[in-house]
């Protein structure tokens, strides 16, 4: 399988609570909710066609716990999500959980990176890394992560979670898919390349 990382972020880079002012305000965030103004049918359209693409999800506890107790309340056969959130195997990576109800889920715990690498060594498609900044760092850190997918939302942030923190792993990385919605919202389909590669700027 392939592992690609899905992840919606501020033009300043935040990651953090796309959702809701209460979806996640860990160190005292307040600025939550700022995808929702520019989410349209089209993002939808694109969001559905992405998860259609999964054979597996990869994901933090967090988020896992978050996923766990709201996907399976939703019944609207309409939903787009709703039957490959609930079907589909789920792999939770954390190092304190012990039971997880929302079926079928395996728990990675101890060498996380070690069982990533060998669900990617089986066949199918994608495994992605919904949300889960954190795991996506570190999957990127362990040189794992095959594509990332990112939803670009027009407006400067200020201050929350960064998916590329200050410090963070580099990355080469090739652009291969690119669009936009009328909401606004950019979306970047990226390849993982390596290292970065540098050069000298040198004036014909």
């Amino acid at each position: 399988m392939k592992l690609t990382l899905m992840q919606f972020v501020s033009l300043d880079g935040v990651c953090q609570g796309p959702g809701s002012p209460d979806e996640d305000t860990t160190d005292g965030f307040t600025g939550g909710g700022w995808l929702v103004p520019h989410m349209d049918e089209e993002f939808i359209t694109i969001a559905a066609r992405w998860l259609d693409q999964a054979d597996g999800l990869l994901l933090g506890r967090r988020t896992y716990e978050n996923f766990a107790r709201d996907w399976p309340a939703i019944t609207d056969p309409d939903d787009p999500f709703t039957k490959n959130m609930n079907g589909l195997p789920k792999y939770v990576a954390s190092q304190t959980l012990t039971a997880a109800a929302w079926s079928p889920t395996t728990i990675l715990s101890g060498d996380v990176e070690g069982q990533v690498a060998d669900l990617k060594s089986r066949p199918g498609r994608d495994l992605q890394i919904h949300g889960s900044a954190r795991l996506g760092q570190s999957m990127l850190a362990a040189g794992l992560v095959d594509e990332i997918r990112l939803v670009i939302a027009p407006v400067v942030v200020g201050s929350g979670r960064r998916l590329f923190p200050a410090g963070g792993t580099p990355a080469g990385l090739q652009l291969i898919r690119h669009e936009k919605t009328p909401g606004g919202l950019a979306i970047h389909e990226y390849k993982t390349v390596g290292a970065p590669v540098t050069g000298i700027y040198e004036p014909a």
